[in-house]
C-alpha cells in the first residue's frame, strides 16, 4: 500500500496490437509519456516497457506498465505482464481485434491476471457509431471463452478525451475486484531495468511481487546469490521508507555494479528462495497460431518467468507422449539456467523454432526430484497443489518421504515460505494426520514411517546380538549406520526414541540393545555385580581393582563398569575412583578414624592420613578424593581437614 494509505496499490498493464494507441492512452490518462527511448518516439512504437502513475477518482493510485504491442517484442510484453494485477486491453475502434490482440489476451489469462478492462480507442477516427458497436461486439465475442467475458468495454479517444472519465471509473471498479497476482510474505522483486545514476550508483526497477522493501534491508540477487543492501527506494519518483507489494519500485543498491545484476534477475529476501534448474507444473497448450501440431514430450521450449526467458525441455508425467492443442497435463521442466521459482508462479512457454506462443502454466513444485513417473502419493500431491489444497499437499509431501523431514525441506521442495509450511504441518500433526517428532528442529513424518523404522531398528539389533553374543549392545551411531546410513544423527535419534517408546529397543549410556538381549544382559550384569560385591567384602581399605575383578569374572571392562556402577547406584559399595571400590563398613570406620585423628591434633597430609587409616598410597589418594567430593574432608593445598 502507499505511504499513509490504507488502500492497496495495484499495477495496471496495457495490452494490445501495435498502433492501437496504448501509449497515447496512457499519456492522456496520466500525463506521462511511457515511450522513453528516442527510437520509440521516432518509430512511433513501444519497444521496451514504459511506466507511469495513474490516479483514480477515489484518490488511490496505480502503477502503470505500458507493454510493447509489436510481435517482435512479445518477450518484453511477457516480462512486463508478469507483475500486473489489472489488464487494460486496448483495441482500436478503426481496426478491431488483431493477431497480437489475441496473443496478448492468451498471455494475460495464462499468467493468471483475472481482471480486465477494455478501452476501445481512436473512436474519433470512426464516423459510423454502428461500427463502434460492431467492434465492441466482436471484442465481446473474442473474450467470451476467457476470464474476461464480463469485462467493461469503454469507447474512448485520447485525442478528444471522450470517454476517459468513464474509463477511469471502470478501472477503479476493476481494482476493487482485483486479487493480487502474487502472494507471499518474503520479498520478491523481478528486475526489468538496470541503470546507473551519477552519484547514486546502480538502480533497478521492477514490480514488487511480495513482501516489503526498506532502505537498509539486505537483498539477495538471484540466481547469482550475491547480497546487496538497499540504499534508497522510490515509487514514481518519490522517496519512500517502505515499499509494499503491487507497486512499481525503483531500488538503489549499494556496493553492486551494473554488470553484477541484469534484467531478468530477482531481488529477494536473503535465503528465502533457492534457484532451481527444474520444476513441476500444470501446463496448458494453447495453439495460438493454429498450427495443429502437438507438443512432444522432451521438446525444447522457451520458458518465460518473471522478467527472464530461458530455454528448457518439457517432459510430461507418467509416459504421456504429447499434448494436443487445448489439453493440459502435469509436466516437469528441465531448465538450461536456474530460475528463482516459488509455488503458484505463472509462466509462459513458447516453441523453440519458430518461436510461437504455446500457452503456459503454474509452478507446482519448485525443487522436485528428477523424475516423470509419479507414484500415487506424488500424483495426489500435485493434484492438491493444482486445485488449491495447499494444506493437503504439505501433508502429502511428508507422506511421500520414507524418512522424517523438516519444514524447511518441504518448503524448498514445494516453493512455499518455511514459516507457512511449518504452521500447516503443525496443524496436520495436531489433527493426527501426520506425526511431529520433537527435537531442536521439529521433524514431521507419518505413523507408517515410524512403524517401519521400529521394525528396522529391532531387526538390526537382533542381528547385532546374534553376531556379537558377548556384547550387551551397539553404539548409537553404529546402529544408525546399520539402519539408515543416509539419515542425519538428529533424524535417527528421533526414530530411535520412537522405537524405545514402543519397546523395540533399550538405550543406556549411548549403547542400544534389543529388549530381550538387554534383559538377559541386565540379569547377567546384576549377577556379576553381586560377585564384585562379594570380592570387595572383607578387603577393608585395600580392595581388588576393577580390572582384577573383571578378569576373575571373565567379563570385558565396559560390562564390568556397568556392573560396578549398578552396585554403586544401589548403595552396596563406595566409589573411590574408576578403578577402586570399597566396602561400606570399612568406609564408615574410616570416617570415625579420621574424626578421631583430627580431634587429637593429627596432621592432614596424605602420608599422615594414610598411616592413620592403615592403608597404602595406592588406595589412600582415590579414597581421600572421594571423601573430598562427598564433603567428608576438605582439601587446602596439600593438607585436609574435616569438611
Amino acid at each position: 500500500m502507499a505511504e499513509n494509505s490504507t488502500q492497496p496499490d495495484l499495477v495496471l498493464g496495457t495490452a494490445g496490437h501495435i498502433d492501437h494507441g496504448k501509449s497515447s492512452l496512457i499519456f492522456a490518462l496520466t500525463g506521462t509519456d511511457p515511450d522513453r527511448l528516442s527510437e520509440e518516439k521516432e518509430r512511433g512504437i513501444t519497444i521496451s516497457l514504459g511506466f507511469a502513475q495513474l490516479w483514480l477518482p477515489d484518490g488511490r493510485f496505480m502503477g502503470v506498465v505500458d507493454l510493447p504491442g509489436h510481435e517482435r517484442f512479445v518477450r518484453q510484453m511477457i516480462s512486463g505482464a508478469t507483475g500486473i494485477d489489472v489488464a487494460l486491453l486496448v483495441v482500436a475502434a478503426d481496426d478491431g481485434i488483431m493477431p497480437q490482440t489475441v496473443e496478448h489476451i492468451t498471455i494475460l489469462q495464462t499468467l493468471g491476471i483475472r481482471t480486465c478492462v477494455v478501452a476501445l480507442t481512436k473512436i474519433d477516427l470512426v464516423d459510423d457509431p454502428e461500427w463502434i458497436d460492431f467492434v465492441a461486439d466482436d471484442v465481446r465475442e473474442h473474450l467470451a471463452a476467457t476470464p474476461y467475458a464480463d469485462a467493461p468495454i469503454i469507447p474512448v479517444s485520447s485525442k478528444t478525451r471522450e470517454g476517459l472519465d468513464q474509463l477511469l471509473v471502470a478501472i477503479q471498479e476493476a481494482a476493487d475486484r482485483a486479487d493480487r497476482t502474487h502472494e507471499g510474505a518474503a520479498m520478491r522483486y523481478p528486475v526489468d531495468r538496470v541503470f546507473t545514476i551519477k552519484g547514486a550508483g546502480t538502480v533497478t526497477t521492477g514490480t514488487l511481487w511480495t513482501g516489503t522493501a526498506s532502505p537498509g534491508d539486505s537483498v539477495e540477487i538471484l540466481p547469482s546469490g550475491k547480497v546487496a543492501k538497499i540504499r534508497s527506494i522510490q515509487i514514481h519518483g518519490k522517496p519512500v521508507e517502505t515499499a509494499y507489494p503491487g507497486n512499481r519500485v525503483a531500488i538503489n543498491l549499494a556496493n553492486i555494479k551494473t554488470d553484477e545484476i541484469e534484467p531478468g534477475d530477482f531481488l529477494a529476501q536473503v535465503g528465502a528462495i533457492k534457484p532451481s534448474d527444474r520444476f513441476d507444473a500444470w501446463v496448458t497448450y494453447i495453439d495460438n497460431d493454429k498450427t495443429g501440431k502437438p507438443i512432444e514430450s522432451g521438446a525444447r521450449m522457451h520458458i518465460a518467468h518473471g522478467t527472464r526467458e530461458i530455454l528448457g525441455r518439457i517432459l510430461f508425467m507418467n509416459g504421456v507422449p504429447q499434448l494436443e492443442p487445448g489439453e493440459s497435463a502435469f509436466a516437469q521442466f528441465r531448465l538450461e539456467e536456474p530460475l528463482a521459482l516459488s509455488h503458484g508462479d505463472r509462466f509462459i512457454m513458447r516453441t523453440y523454432s519458430p518461436v510461437l506462443l504455446a500457452g503456459g502454466g503454474t509452478v507446482m513444485l519448485a525443487h522436485p526430484f528428477r523424475r516423470t513417473g509419479l507414484n500415487d502419493t506424488e500424483q495426489s500431491m500435485l493434484e492438491a497443489l493444482r486445485d488449491g489444497g495447499i494444506q493437503q499437499a504439505m501433508e502429502l509431501a511428508v507422506e511421500a518421504e520414507s524418512m522424517p523431514v523438516t519444514a524447511e525441506f518441504v518448503s524448498r521442495l514445494v516453493g512455499v515460505e518455511p514459516a507457512r509450511v511449518e504452521s500447516m504441518l503443525e496443524e496436520g500433526a495436531q489433527a493426527g494426520r501426520i506425526v511431529r517428532l520433537p527435537g531442536a528442529e521439529p521433524l514431521f513424518t507419518t505413523a507408517q514411517v515410524i512403524e517401519r523404522a521400529n521394525g528396522v531398528i529391532e531387526a538390526q539389533l537382533d542381528a547385532f546380538h546374534k553376531e556379537n553374543p558377548k556384547d550387551h549392545g551397539i553404539a548409537k551411531d553404529a546402529l544408525r549406520q546399520r539402519c539408515y546410513p543416509k539419515s542425519t544423527p538428529a533424524c535417527f535419534d528421533a526414530l530411535l526414541a520412537c522405537a524405545i517408546e514402543a519397546g523395540k529397543a533399550v538405550a543406556s549410556d549411548a549403547v542400544v540393545s534389543h529388549p530381550d538381549a538387554w534383559s538377559r544382559s541386565q540379569q547377567k550384569m546384576i549377577e556379576v555385580a553381586g560377585r564384585f560385591e562379594q570380592m570387595i567384602a572383607g578387603t577393608g581399605l585395600t580392595p581388588p581393582s576393577l580390572q582384577e575383578m573383571a578378569k576373575e569374572c571373565e567379563v570385558d571392562m565396559p560390562f564390568a563398569k556397568r556392573a560396578i556402577a549398578y552396585s554403586c547406584d544401589q548403595g552396596h559399595v563406595w566409589r573411590g575412583n574408576a578403578d577402586f571400590f570399597f566396602e561400606l563398613p570399612a568406609i564408615e570406620q574410616a570416617k570415625k578414624t579420621l574424626a578421631e585423628h583430627f580431634a587429637s591434633g593429627g596432621e592432614g597430609t596424605v602420608a599422615a592420613l594414610r598411616d592413620a587409616l592403615g592403608t597404602t598410597r595406592k588406595y589412600i589418594v582415590p579414597l581421600l578424593e572421594s571423601f573430598d567430593q562427598a564433603r567428608i574432608t576438605k582439601r587446602s593445598g596439600d593438607v585436609r581437614r574435616l569438611g
